[in-house]
């Protein structure tokens, strides 16, 4: 049966629209590039824990993947979006959980939020954002865990991101220090949609 043109347009947007839709075939994509690369530490950002769950399944178990969660407080006032019982089986999947200040928006959003001003934090966020949210959500996670001691600034890692849940992007890359920014390099990008 052909299919039309339309057809294989609308199919060919759903493919590279951002969004969670994405999830599968980027940590599969982000699975082969370790793999080819021999990188074994992979951070994955995750609100309530599904996606760094579906990480485990996508990599090899010697791949050590560190789950970054939104800060407590993010959604709401004194709210943790990582369930508890996510929490325990990343936990019992031998998953590092890393929770802390996002690195392009703690204490410069609480200016902006406060007093209307844009800090450099955030005008490198919106730049970020000009290659898709999971490219800033995947560079941000980067810092957050270089602080951390959990992953080093001389060795590359892939960083998966997304756009509002799930993840649709990876890249590949040496993390820097958060006061070190500019020294991080983006390596290679793996996936990351075209349509955000």
């Amino acid at each position: 049966m052909r299919t039309s043109t339309a057809h294989r347009q609308n199919a060919d947007r759903a493919m590279v629209k951002a969004g969670p839709a994405n999830t599968q075939a980027v940590l599969e994509a982000a699975a082969r590039r370790a793999e080819a690369r021999k990188i074994r530490k992979i951070l994955v950002a995750t609100c309530s824990g599904r996606t760094a769950l579906a990480a485990v399944q996508a990599f090899p178990p010697e791949t050590e993947i560190i789950a970054v969660t939104h800060v407590t407080g993010f959604a709401k006032p004194n709210h943790q979006e990582l369930t508890p019982a996510n929490r325990r089986r990343l936990e019992e999947k031998g998953v590092a959980i890393f929770t802390g200040q996002h690195a392009f928006g703690g204490v410069g959003r609480g200016i902006r939020n406060r007093l209307g001003a844009y800090q450099v934090d955030e005008i490198m966020a919106f730049t970020l954002r000009t290659f898709g949210q999971g490219t800033k959500v995947a560079v941000e996670i980067s810092l957050m865990a270089a602080d951390a001691g959990l992953v080093r600034t001389d060795e590359d890692v892939i960083a998966i991101g997304g756009t509002v849940s799930g993840c649709d992007t990876a890249l590949l890359l040496q993390p820097a220090n958060s006061a070190h920014v500019l020294d991080l390099k983006i390596r290679e990008v793996v996936a990351k949609p075209s349509v955000f």
